[in-house]
């Protein structure tokens, strides 16, 4: 290692080389105060730059030739008294002997300890250049015995079999396990696998003999490869820090935020956990820009309802509603109704539980019902802003949609959700919250239901046949003519047949004789009644007409949508 003057601060050198600000090495700081990580861990965690930047400025600070992961040998002197485990866990790999100098390529120089350990195996000098830890177990896994297993099985190799009994881990045992190496990579490749899955969430759940990991893939749950049971506590805690949660607290349940980079791309994961007999279950959300924000002429709408739905969307006042089960998209299709209408001569406000994308131009407001900002009591005081849209994340509650109709009442173009399961339905659920009629009737412009089926992949697309019994449980007759399509399963779609969601839709204007109905308190099968022979489009019909176009299946539309009344 470099002798010499005391070396700068990591923090300065990546201010002074231009990687990042002086505002995100203080952001670094407050994590590492919470966390116990190192800075440079820090900086990656919060997204100011990437494992390559810390890399290059450990280099500049220890005086060390730095080296690209591209510019690593590929075949290396494989050293027999130096095991792989050993390598991987240090982040260390050999990658050339000469006059009796073994130069080693390690992500941390500054652990003085495997210098004397290599020095002592070997019985060569040592010395060390940078790389990234990447670039290094890569090398490692090409070169070394056990390059076959996966990378969850190699990472496993390097933690300790020496596990107390579940449950008696004391906090700052926990700790310790959680900035373990081995944990780390651990959990960052659970959850890089998942994001080159296009997962959108991973389930990470305790039973008594396994620990079960999941990722739901285009809506469904896909069993993965799992840690051994006795690293729960490892990684679960590992988790906690990286979202900030209390890793004591393991009797309530708990939510917290993590935000990493992957290939230039930023990713924010929501994290929730319980507490279930076995231990913590949690569930990991991952919101990308490219699946939390898209333009509505790409999530799928027919022409005819896409032009019916951009008319709605630039009313001056009035409440439009989004209806759907939990992850249909309503979000989504907001956020792509505030973009298209978002110019300079509108002010918009959202109030949302948590904000999932920042819109630019949009001012966004979180929901903390801990400090008592619940969407009643934001929306009550957005209206004071002199807003002219407003998103209410959910009507959860009478109070709620009072508010909401208020708002709308005097002036205001009000977008919310609710769970329903069709769009006529949401009519008598606001009535069911103890909302008057007359205040529905007057304010509510237009309902849109919408669930996401699965795409045919593209790659092994084959012609269908749909059996009759089938088309009877679709409530549709196909003419001789009908094209449809499956996917036959490859290595794109990971033989599943289908890649990629699209939104299928039920759009109900609101129209005069609607209201009359309301007025009347009609039942919600009359209401819907009164929509399909208005010419509403059902969503098993409109799913119907995607299949016919060859981007879906019948199985798929039978399995999102429930039957028709």
């Amino acid at each position: 290692m470099a002798i010499g003057a005391p070396p700068r601060l990591l923090g300065e050198i990546l201010v002074a080389e231009g990687l990042t600000t002086t505002a995100a090495i203080d952001r670094a700081l407050a994590r590492q105060r919470t966390t116990g990580e190192l800075i440079g861990e820090c900086l990656v965690a919060i997204g100011a730059l990437n494992e390559d930047d810390v890399a290059r400025a450990l280099a500049v600070q220890q005086d060390l030739p730095y080296v690209w992961r591209e510019e690593l040998p590929s075949t290396v002197p494989v050293l027999k008294t130096v095991s792989a485990k050993y390598l991987r866990q240090y982040r260390v790999c050999p990658i050339s002997i000469e006059g009796g100098v073994l130069t080693v390529a390690s992500a941390d120089p500054l652990n003085a300890i495997v210098e004397d350990d290599l020095r002592q195996a070997t019985g060569l000098s040592v010395k060390f250049v940078v790389s990234s830890a990447t670039g290094i177990l890569e090398t490692i896994d090409r070169n070394y015995d056990g390059a076959n297993a996966s990378a969850l099985q190699r990472i496993v190799e390097g933690i300790d079999e020496e596990r107390g009994p579940e449950g008696d881990e004391d906090v700052n045992h926990l700790r310790d396990m959680a900035f373990e190496a081995p944990v780390v990579r651990l959990v960052n490749l659970l959850i890089e696998n998942a994001i080159t899955a296009e997962a959108s969430d991973i389930h990470i759940e305790p039973f008594e003999d396994t620990l079960r990991i999941r990722y739901r893939i285009d809506g469904i749950l896909y069993d993965q490869e799992a840690p051994p049971r006795r690293l729960q506590a490892a990684v679960t805690s590992r988790i906690k820090i990286m979202a900030e949660m209390n890793i004591a607290e393991r009797r309530l349940p708990q939510d917290g935020r993590i935000r990493v980079n992957l290939h230039g791309a930023r990713v924010d994961i929501r994290v929730s956990t319980i507490p279930t007999v076995h231990g913590e279950s949690i569930v990991m959300r991952l919101l990308q820009r490219s699946s939390v924000f898209l333009p509505l002429e790409k999530l799928g709408f027919p022409a005819d309802t896409l032009k019916r739905f951009e008319s709605l969307i630039k009313r001056p006042h009035g409440i439009l509603l989004v209806t759907g089960p939990t992850g249909s998209g309503k979000t989504t299709t907001l956020y792509g109704a505030l973009d298209k209408i978002n110019s300079p001569d509108r002010k918009i406000i959202t109030v949302e539980d948590p904000v999932e994308y920042q819109l630019k131009g949009v001012n966004q407001i979180a929901v903390k019902p801990k400090i008592g900002l619940s969407f009643a009591t934001g929306l009550r005081h957005i209206v004071r802003q002199d807003p002219d849209v407003i998103l209410v994340g959910e009507i959860r509650d009478l109070e709620t949609a009072e508010i909401a109709i208020q708002a709308s009442l005097t002036g205001h173009l009000v977008f919310s959700t609710l769970h329903t399961n069709d769009a006529p339905a949401a009519i008598t659920r606001l009535q069911d919250m103890g909302v008057e009629p007359y205040l529905v009737a007057s304010v509510l412009e237009a309902v849109l239901a919408q669930r996401l089926v699965r795409r045919v992949c593209a790659a092994c697309r084959v012609p269908d046949e749909v059996s009759a019994a089938d088309l009877d449980a679709l409530g549709v007759v196909a003419p001789d003519n009908t094209r449809l399509f499956r996917g036959k399963g490859c290595d794109d779609c990971r033989g599943t047949g289908y890649r990629g969601r699209m939104g299928i839709y039920e759009l109900f204007p609101i129209t005069e004789d609607a209201r009359s109905l309301m007025l009347r308190r009609a039942s919600s099968r009359d209401i819907r009644q009164h929509a399909v022979a208005a010419g509403m489009v059902t969503l098993r019909l409109d799913g119907w007409r995607r299949a016919c176009e060859g981007l879906t299946t019948v199985e798929e539309i039978l399995r999102v949508t429930q039957e028709d009344a």
